[in-house]
C-alpha cells in the first residue's frame, strides 16, 4: 500500500473558504507556462504534484471522514478557477473527485475509510470508464471475472483522463451476470498497462489515452458497485456532470480574461476616445460587454446547479434528483455555448497574432473545442425542454 503515497504528503483543507483561495493561488502559478505546457505538450508532472499535496483533491472527502466535505458550489468554483488557468488541469481531477462520488454513495463504510483516507494523503485516482468500439457510449465489456477472494479484469479502455498521473485507477466492468461495478485498481498491479496515446488538437496534456487490463487481479475490497447509482436516486449522474460545466465555465472566463488583457495591450487607440477607452473602439467594447453578460449567466447557472445537487446529496429522492439534473444540465448547456464563443471572440477580436506562438491563445478555443464534445449538449436541451413541456424527468445517466 506505500508504493500509492506521494513522496509529499497532502495538506489537509478545512473549509470552503480556504478551499477558494488554495484554488486561487493554484491557478495564478499554473497560468504562467500554461501556453508552453499546450504548445510542447509538456506533460504537467510538477504542477499535479503541487496540485494534489495542496489538499484540493481531497476536500470533497465528507467530514466524517475527516475531509473538508466542501459543497458542490464550492467545489464546482475550485475546478472552474484552475481550468480558468490550464483547461487540462482544471479536467485532470474529475474523474477522481467522480470517483470519490461513487464510493460516497455505494462504498461500504471500511472501503470509504480506506479509500477517502487514501485521498487525503494525496493519492490520485484516474480512470478507466469509456471503452471503444461499443453501439453507444454506455455499453461496457469488461469483465470482472471471481477468483478466490478477489476478481481477474479484461478489456481495454479509452478517454481514461488522468490515468497516467494516477495512483489508483477506478475501473468499470461488469460481472458474470451483467451488473456493472467499479474496481479502485492499483496502477502497478500486474497486467495493467497505461498508454500514453492521446492526441487531441485541445487539451492536450490530460493524459486521456488508453488502459489495458490483462487478467489483472483486484482485491474484492477495492471493488465497489456501480450499477445500483442509477438505478435509484442518487446524486452521481449530475455529479460528474457539474464538473464537466466546471470545467467549460473555467475555459470561458479564461479566454474572456484573456481577450481583456490582450487587447488593452495590443489594440490600437481610437482616436478621438477619452482616456479610459483609448485603446478600444465601441464594437470592441460592445462584444466584450456581449462575453461578460453570457459569462455572468453561466456562472450563475453553475452555481445554481451546485446549490440543486447538494439538495439531491442530502435527499436524493426522485423530484430533488430530476431538479439537480436539470439545473446541471442548464449550466452544462450555456457553459458549452459561452466557452467556444469566448475562446471564438478572443481570437476575432485579437486578430490573427492571438494564435501566434508567442501567445498561444487559440488554445482556448481547442480546449473547448474538445472538452465541449464530451457529452453531447443537444441531449442537454432535449432534456430540459422535455420536462418543462412534457413533464418527463430526465433519464438517471451518467450524462445527465
Amino acid at each position: 500500500m506505500s508504493a500509492l503515497y506521494t513522496d509529499t504528503p497532502a495538506a489537509l483543507i478545512e473549509n470552503d473558504q480556504q478551499a477558494l483561495q488554495v484554488a486561487a493561488e493554484l491557478a495564478q502559478a499554473f497560468a504562467q507556462e500554461a501556453s508552453v505546457r499546450d504548445r510542447e505538450r509538456r506533460l504537467p508532472w510538477a504542477e499535479l504534484q503541487r496540485f494534489s499535496a495542496s489538499g484540493l483533491w481531497g476536500i470533497s472527502v465528507p467530514k466524517a471522514f475527516g475531509g473538508a466535505g466542501v459543497s458542490s458550489v464550492t467545489l464546482a468554483q475550485v475546478i472552474a478557477r484552475i481550468a480558468a488557468a490550464d483547461g487540462s488541469l482544471g479536467q485532470i481531477p474529475q474523474n477522481h473527485f467522480y470517483a470519490l462520488e461513487v464510493l460516497r454513495v455505494n462504498g461500504t463504510q471500511q472501503q470509504q475509510q480506506r479509500l477517502f483516507g487514501e485521498a487525503l494523503a494525496g493519492v490520485r485516482f484516474g480512470n478507466a470508464l469509456a471503452e471503444p468500439g461499443g453501439k453507444t457510449s454506455q455499453v461496457r465489456t469488461t469483465t470482472l471475472t471471481a477468483e478466490g477472494e478477489g476478481f481477474r479484469l479484461n478489456g481495454r479502455k479509452f478517454y481514461a483522463t488522468g490515468a497516467l498521473y494516477a495512483q489508483r485507477i477506478p475501473t468499470s466492468a461488469v460481472d458474470a451476470n451483467g451488473v456493472q461495478h467499479m474496481a479502485f485498481v492499483q496502477r502497478d498491479a500486474p497486467g495493467l498497462s497505461i498508454i500514453d496515446d492521446w492526441s487531441g488538437f485541445g487539451q492536450r496534456t490530460t493524459g486521456s489515452g488508453s488502459v489495458v487490463l490483462d487478467n489483472v487481479y483486484v482485491s474484492a475490497a477495492d471493488v465497489v458497485p456501480f450499477q445500483s447509482a442509477f438505478e435509484r436516486p442518487t446524486s452521481v449522474g449530475p455529479f460528474a456532470q457539474i464538473l464537466h460545466a466546471a470545467i467549460d465555465t473555467g475555459l470561458a472566463r479564461g479566454a474572456f480574461e484573456a481577450a481583456l488583457q490582450f487587447i488593452r495591450r495590443h489594440a490600437r487607440p481610437w482616436p478621438d476616445a477619452g482616456v479610459e477607452q483609448a485603446y478600444h473602439d465601441p464594437l470592441t467594447i460592445s462584444e466584450i460587454g456581449r462575453l461578460a453578460i453570457r459569462l455572468h449567466a453561466a456562472e450563475a447557472l453553475l452555481e445554481n446547479a451546485g446549490l440543486a445537487l447538494d439538495r439531491t446529496r442530502l435527499a436524493p429522492d426522485p423530484e430533488n434528483l430530476a431538479q439537480a439534473s436539470l439545473a446541471v444540465a442548464e449550466a452544462r448547456a450555456l457553459s458549452t455555448e459561452v466557452s467556444l464563443s469566448a475562446a471564438s471572440k478572443l481570437i476575432e477580436l485579437g486578430g490573427a497574432r492571438a494564435s501566434l506562438a508567442e501567445h498561444g491563445l487559440d488554445r482556448y478555443w481547442r480546449n473547448a473545442r474538445v472538452h465541449t464534445l464530451h457529452d453531447p449538449v443537444r441531449w442537454k436541451f432535449h432534456a430540459i425542454g422535455n420536462y418543462h413541456l412534457n413533464g418527463q424527468r430526465p433519464p438517471r445517466k451518467g450524462y445527465l
